[in-house]
Formats: C-alpha cells, structure tokens, sequence
C-alpha cells in the first residue's frame, strides 16, 4: 500500500495559485533574508580567498580557508541542529543570525591577524547548521502541507540562483569594493536578515513533544537517529539525499578537468555553473501543475539515476562543450533533490525535525566531502580527471539504482503515516 502523506491533495485550493506563496508574509520575507544572506555568502567566499591569498601567496592556506567554509556545518549539524528543537525556532535563527553579524563584522576589521580570522570564521559557520534546522523545521508551519514543498523548491532556486550569480559577480564585485569590504556587507546581511525574521515571523513555541523527550544532547541525537534508521522511508530519502557525494564531484575537479581537456580559464565559471543552472531548470520543470506531489514522489528514483548516469559520459574523454551539456542534464534530474529533502521533512515528526534535518544535512555535507576527497586522491593516483568523475558516474549510477529499489519498496509496503504538525 503506496503511503498517503497528510494533506497531500492533488490539486491546490485556488486561494493558493500562482503567485500564492508571495502573498504569505511571513514566507515572503524569510524569503528576503534568505536571498540576501545567500549573495552575501558568495561574495565573503571570494573576499575571503581573495584576501588570505594577497596575505600569504599560498594556494594551500587559501583553499584551507575556503573549506572552513563549510567543513564547521558538519559538526554542529550533529551537535547543535538540536537547539531547533529545544528553543523556538524563530528565536535560534535570530540569534544565529546576530551572533554571525557580530563575528564577520569582526572579520572585517582591517589588519585582523590571519590565525584570529579562521577562528571567527569556523565560530560564523558553526550558526550555519541550526540556522537552517530552524529554518527547514519553521516552513511546514508558515506555509502548511499543500504550499511546503513549492516553498522548498523557490529556496532552492534562490540559492542555485545566487550561486550563479556569485560565480559571474562575486570576483568583480570583490575587486571593485575590496576585502574588508565586502565582509561588512556579509555582516549586514545577517542584520537585515535577523531584523526581517525578528520582525515578520510569527513566534511560535515549543512543539510539546520536543519537550516531552530527553533534552540531554546525546540522547537527542541518538533519538532522531533512531527515527530515521526505524522508518524505511525515512532511511530511503537521507540515501537519495546522500547520492549527492557522486553528483558533486565534477565541480571539485572543475579546474583540473578544465585543463586536460584543452579548454581556457573561463571554461571552469562555465563547467561550475551548469550544474546549478540545470538544477534551476529541473526545479521550473517539476514544479509544473502537470506533474502532481504523488507523482514527483514516484520519480525520485528514476531522477537519482539520471542524475549520475551521464557523468558516464566522462570516460570518453569529452570536451568542455560535451562536458556542459552533461552537467546541464545531470542538473536537472538532481532537481528531485527538493522533494526527497520535503518529503524527509513532512514525514518526520515536527518535535523532532530540527535534529533529523541536521543529521541528514550533515551527512550530505560529509558525503561531499568525502567524494571531492576521494575523486582529488584517485585523479592524483589515475592521472585523468575525466575517468575518475567517469567511475564516480558508474558507482554513483549502481548507489542510485540501488537506493531507487529501496525507495519504491518503502513506499508500496508503508501502512502508515508520521504524522505532520504545520
């Protein structure tokens, strides 16, 4: 029996048509904040590389830097997503919001020592991880079950969009305002984006079951393991999630790639930029009236597999045309992303979404990690780039199959329902 999520109707009320989810207050400036947030992360990436690297002349400490960008994330998704769960949600994204705003400020301070500026920027990123379990765990309740996964899907466009637009503006924005500068209007975003959530975001307490459970953190933690670990569904959406390991790998080796096939320095822009902007268009595309929640759920698996099948492609040795467009494809079908991480969302109960959210996020972020780790080690070892994302293409591909099976096995064998609170 394929399981019904509550709330799940075919068709939405007309009260929520186009142009719904803009009239919703609270979701349009959670929007806001998070747009701006989003180019001012790009354009601190840039500033920050930019800026150890005229410091030190050092490829090494300047891809350190870049990588305490987000290595940080996965500690605290596993040891401080939980504050979600324990505090309302509201207040930890406010509070992360002005705690970064007070330590990129910081950063931004010219002359700051180097040792001092990584240690206020992995304290900046440690917010990261229960700022968005705030965010993932408020949505279903700002915006209900019909109008969440739309919700999702405008936020994943906005962050691939602002990926884009970081890849072509970020490095010109940088040299024209500057280093320092730059980190202080990263610091005020954060501001704004505090004042925005402070001010336009309904306060909501406490789901009582959270606090019905052990607050203690490792029991917190265990527990949403737990729940994930116990419900097939559950366990089959963080896999399809996790898949994202394989997917990432041709950005990792942009450079190197770029060069072994013959192409310019603006050919790296190009190959990291097709993958977002084929995500952007896979998102466009499945969220068509068309094609229905229960439908999209379907997918999920046959998406996976498109989505590494192409990288395939790679062992022929393509070039950076071919190479484009299997990015683009591989883009699109990574669109199911957004309804598998939903669906992860609005099957798990909402005392406990916080926690769960950032576990999964964490291990996505780690499964990233590992995959550029691993595909920098095996083209060191190979010497061709092009094969090693090739064989990521065809593990990935077999991963995919696999999970895609598990998945639809979940689905037809659930009798039940995690019920939703929104």
């Amino acid at each position: 029996m394929t399981e019904r999520i509550p709330g799940d109707i075919g068709a939405e009320s007309k009260d929520f048509g186009r142009g719904g989810l803009i009239r919703l207050s609270e979701f349009r400036l959670l929007w806001a904040a998070y747009a701006q947030s989003v180019l001012g992360d790009q354009l601190a990436r840039v500033a920050l590389s930019l800026l150890v690297f005229e410091r030190t002349e050092s490829a090494g400490w300047t891809a350190a830097t870049y990588a305490l960008t987000t290595l940080p994330a996965l500690l605290s998704g596993v040891l401080l997503t939980g504050l979600a769960d324990r505090f309302p949600r509201r207040t930890v994204m406010v509070g992360c919001d002005l705690v970064r705003a007070v330590l990129v400020g910081l950063m931004a301070l010219p002359g700051t020592p180097l040792p001092l500026l990584a240690g206020l920027l992995v304290l900046a990123q440690l917010c990261e991880a229960p700022f968005g379990a705030s965010q993932g765990a408020l949505m279903p309740a700002v915006l209900g079950d019909r109008l969440y996964e739309r919700g999702q899907r405008v936020i994943v466009i906005t962050h691939q969009a602002g990926q884009l637009v970081g890849f072509a503006a970020g490095g010109v924005l940088v040299v024209w305002l500057g280093s320092h500068l730059s980190l202080g209007l990263n610091a005020a975003t954060f501001l704004i984006s505090a004042v925005l959530i402070r001010l336009g975001v309904k306060a909501r307490p406490v789901d009582a079951e959270a606090g019905a459970r052990p607050q203690r953190m490792h029991l917190q933690v265990r527990s949403a393991a737990a729940l994930i670990w116990s419900d097939p569904r559950l366990r089959s959406l963080v896999a399809l999630g996790w898949l994202a390991g394989f997917i990432v790998l041709p950005e990792g080796l942009a450079a190197p790639f770029a060069e072994e096939a013959g192409g310019s320095a603006a050919s790296v822009g190009l190959l990291l930029a097709a993958h977002p902007a084929g995500m952007v268009l896979g998102a466009a595309l499945l969220g068509r009236a068309a094609v229905g929640a229960e439908r999209r759920r379907r997918l999920l698996g046959p998406l996976a597999v498109g989505a590494n099948l192409p990288l395939l492609v790679y062992w022929a040795g393509p070039g950076v045309a071919v190479a484009l467009l299997v990015l683009l494809v591989s883009g699109i079908c990574s669109a199911y992303q957004i309804t598998a991480g939903a669906t992860f969302v609005m099957l798990t109960p909402a005392g406990q979404r916080g926690q769960a959210l950032g576990l999964a996020r964490s291990g996505l972020t780690a499964m990233q990690g590992i995959g550029v780790a691993a595909g920098g080690l095996v083209t060191e070892l190979s010497g061709s780039s092009a094969r090693t994302i090739g064989g990521a293409g065809l593990v990935g591909t077999v991963c995919a199959v696999v999970v895609a099976v598990a998945w639809a096995r979940a689905r037809e064998t659930s009798t039940g329902t995690i019920p939703l609170s929104a």
